[in-house]
């Protein structure tokens, strides 16, 4: 015997009322198929246009390579002037072709005795071509071995220098008699004194008695170091 028989006095369906079930049937699954669809297209059609608003930058950038002057007289440019030397730069606020693409170009000319301020580019490394003159140079990196990785050196003119990106360096003027000029590439859009953190504002970003205690000296020994914070520093060895 069956466990579940099937009724003997269930109401017999007519040939009407089954096409009339079929057509509910059909009409709630065209519904729900319209609905499905529906939210379908709105979900590819979202992410179409949420593609096409990410590459918006990109396809600018591409366009302005396109229409922008890709011509720049750096060395013409108007500097920056400092108490040692002058600062041209080509970038995105002078250069319009570079936005977006990641890269500034920087002329720097140091007279004799003079010195860029021990600093470092907390988001790009740089690339230094000597062009003339005579350069000291101090790179501190890291150190994996457990001693720091100071790397002090003389570059001439023809030669290169890398820096990485966060690596403390400094640069000078070490001939006596011609100035150094130096063409430093950067692998960011930011303008230089926007990547740029100097030893002087490194000390004065901490309070003097955290200086004496990490330099093991009274704290009196730090009262003549200036407060004035500068962006960019090109000044004379004293």
């Amino acid at each position: 015997m069956s466990e579940n028989p099937v009724p003997d006095n269930l109401p017999t369906e007519d040939d009407d009322a089954r096409l009339s079930r079929r057509r509910v049937i059909g009409t709630g699954a065209a519904i729900g198929g319209a609905a499905i669809g529906g939210a379908l297209a709105a979900t590819v059609g979202g992410s179409a246009r949420a593609e096409q608003t990410s590459a918006t930058p990109a396809a600018d950038s591409n366009t302005k390579l396109d229409t922008d002057a890709h011509l720049f007289r750096l060395t013409s440019a108007e500097p920056d002037r400092y108490d040692g030397g002058t600062l041209r730069g080509a970038h995105e606020g002078t250069f319009p072709v570079l936005t977006g693409q990641q890269a500034s170009v920087y002329f720097v000319e140091l007279e004799v005795g003079a010195i860029r301020e021990p600093h470092w580019h907390p988001t790009a490394w740089e690339l230094n071509y000597i062009i003339s003159g005579k350069a000291d140079w101090t790179i501190l990196g890291t150190h994996p071995d457990g001693t720091y990785r100071n790397d002090a050196f003389a570059a001439k003119q023809g030669d290169l220098v890398f820096v990485p990106q966060g690596f403390f360096h400094y640069f000078g003027n070490a001939s006596t008699e011609q100035p150094l000029q130096v063409l430093v590439v950067f692998n960011t859009s930011a303008q230089e004194p926007n990547d740029d953190i100097g030893i002087v504002a490194t000390v004065n970003s901490l309070p003097r008695e955290i200086l004496a205690a990490a330099f093991g000296v009274p704290v009196s020994a730090f009262g003549a170091v200036p407060t004035e914070v500068k962006p960019v520093v090109i000044t004379r060895r004293k």
